[in-house]
């Protein structure tokens, strides 16, 4: 059996976030022949659209080793957004949502059907997939864009904290711009 090796980026903006998120890592790896390789620390990020509707994002990347070809991992990616009460509302971007699955990564395939772009195509524009998914795959090359890392410096102006982590008990998140990312990440 061919495995594969997937990121998914993971966002939430209503409800309970951090919970919604760690949900989301559980039943990706509950996903038939696939399993949670690496998780990226949480991270605080405003909307794309900022208005007073909506709270700030809780953001994550999760590498997926997988058996499954890109289509049914996508939908099964739907059936957990589903399940944690997401509704989609069809031509409108970038509204509230409990949470949000993106395909971002499949190995290094280019993939463009209906309803499945791969690399995901506003990958290398948002610092709340780069930098996770740089902190969990520093080596990682973006078919057609490079490694992720050296496309941080585009996103250097977007806010984003990393969440302090519940186990820790202490430390605090400071937010910071993309750009300003430690090299421990």
């Amino acid at each position: 059996m061919t495995r594969h090796r997937a990121y998914v980026g993971m966002g939430s903006n209503l409800g309970d976030r951090e919970r919604t998120l760690g949900d989301a890592f559980d039943a990706l790896d509950r996903i038939p022949a696939t399993r949670v390789a690496a998780r990226s620390s949480i991270y605080v990020t405003e909307p794309i659209a900022p208005s007073d509707e909506q709270q700030d994002y809780f953001n994550a990347v999760a590498a997926l080793d997988t058996a499954l070809e890109p289509r049914p991992l996508l939908e099964a990616m739907h059936e957990i957004e589903e399940h944690a009460g997401r509704t989609r509302h069809h031509g409108v971007r970038n509204a509230a949502r409990t949470l949000d699955l993106d395909l971002l990564l499949y190995d290094d395939h280019t993939i463009d059907e209906p309803g499945l772009t791969v690399p995901h195509p506003r990958l290398a524009d948002r610092a709340f997939v780069l930098v996770p998914l740089a902190e969990i795959a520093p080596k990682c090359v973006i078919p057609g864009g490079g490694p992720a890392r050296a496309l941080l410096d585009r996103v250097a102006d977007q806010r984003i904290a990393r969440l302090p982590s519940r186990e820790s008990g202490s430390g605090s998140a400071g937010a910071s711009s993309a750009g300003q990312r430690s090299s421990g990440t």
